[in-house]
């Protein structure tokens, strides 16, 4: 995501202001945090890396509901499944909505079976899983949205005396606004209808209170088909795509003990830039249950909004410069140990792995950190790569050369 000076502003403040104010809340007592649940929805979400008899009862009972029109039998009596991960990356992922809409163009694209996202990723997913017939959501989103339509910040005074006595710098009213346009009880009735064919949308957040990332299962919370099933979709789409400090944290209410209590969650990148298993998957799963017993094989499709390796430039030498390019540099690194961390899934689940970035050599600025117009050249750049059948790289960075643009 671009960086502005007000963002490189908050870093410094937020580490000198560490301890100097607290909101009050009411958070899940520590000794109850594993037992808490959305109250009236207790099967909506698990912690990542941990057994869930409820979600793994879901994904079982998913292919019972599969359509044969998604998913064929092969001459074989085989069933290929294909999955789609989106990573965060902020204005940066109108590559990747570039990319899905070239992809629809060249009609390669298939029907994902599991669909998951985080930060931008996260408001790019439900589209994602809907298929090209949303591909005009993606293409408006991320072609004409600017640094208004997402939040509001005031004067860097404003800024140190609400990191002073708040939470955050910005205020994501814009984003809340923007995601509740695009997403109305009609669209959750769609991925109702999805998930009921078997097919599977996941979201990640993470808990701050108890440091771990909660994978959301979007299809189940769109089943309810309520006003209240309809708050907490586009409340988790706003939670995954808060940037700590700088938009402020998604409270949740939950239940624990008998007693209602409050969690806090922000973006899904803080706990990974991209995600697609987390547990969810006994390791053979698909391959011992696709096709209603019998055999099920995997290709998965990463796409990656941002770059791994930019162009080298010199870092001010200042504590603010050095900061973000600390920050700049850890999130890239996890990008790559998430890369490999999906790569060793499916290794061990004998599928296929595919991911695409974007290329190196692509200047990624704008006149804001939400700029239409860069925001619109990238969106380009993805879809000429998808639509002209760019090639995947099938192993980990590091292994090989990135494809050519």
């Amino acid at each position: 995501m671009r960086i502005d000076c007000w963002r490189a502003a908050v870093v410094a403040v937020a580490f000198a202001v560490t301890g100097c104010g607290t909101l009050l809340r009411n958070p899940v007592p520590p000794e109850l945090a594993a037992t808490a649940t959305i109250p009236d929805m207790p099967a909506v979400r698990i912690w990542a890396g941990r057994e869930d008899p409820a979600m793994a009862r879901d994904i079982i009972e998913s292919f019972a509901q599969e359509s044969r029109d998604d998913f064929p039998f092969d001459a074989d009596g085989a069933v290929r499944y294909a999955h789609l991960a989106l990573s965060g990356g902020g204005a940066n992922g109108a590559f990747g909505a570039g990319f899905l809409n070239g992809w629809s163009s060249a009609g390669t694209r298939p029907v994902f079976k599991i669909v998951t996202g985080v930060s931008t990723g996260a408001l790019m997913a439900p589209f994602a899983f809907l298929g090209k017939s949303h591909d005009g959501a993606l293409r408006e989103f991320y072609t004409t949205t600017s640094t208004s339509d997402i939040f509001i910040i005031g004067s860097l005074l404003g800024t140190a005396s609400r990191l002073l006595s708040g939470e955050a710098l910005a205020d994501t009213g814009p984003l809340a606004a923007l995601i509740a346009r695009h997403v109305d009880a009609e669209l959750l009735r769609k991925v109702a209808a999805a998930h009921d064919r078997g097919r599977r949308l996941y979201i990640g957040t993470v808990d701050l209170d108890s440091l771990r990332f909660v994978v959301w299962n979007m299809g189940l919370i769109a089943r309810r088909d309520s006003p209240e099933a309809l708050a907490l979709f586009r409340q988790v789409m706003l939670a995954s795509s808060s940037i700590p400090i700088v938009f402020p944290p998604v409270f949740f209410e939950v239940e624990a003990g008998g007693r209602r209590y409050d969690e806090m969650h922000v973006d899904g990148a803080v706990g990974a830039r991209v995600f697609y298993g987390a547990g969810l998957l006994p390791p053979t799963l698909i391959r011992t249950r696709g096709g209603l017993g019998g055999k099920g094989f995997e290709d998965i499709f990463v796409i990656h909004n941002g770059q791994l390796f930019p162009e080298p430039r010199p870092t001010r030498r200042t504590v603010l410069g050095i900061g973000m390019r600390v920050l700049d540099a850890t999130g890239r690194s996890a990008v790559i140990g998430d890369l490999f961390r999906i790569n060793a899934i499916a290794r061990l689940q004998d599928a296929s792995f595919h991911w695409v970035t974007i290329p190196d050599g692509i200047e990624m600025t704008g006149e804001e950190v939400f700029d239409p117009v860069s925001m619109t050249a990238l969106f380009e750049l993805g879809y000429r790569n998808a639509a002209s059948g760019v090639k995947w790289a099938t192993v980990p960075p590091i292994f090989q050369p990135m494809a050519e643009p």
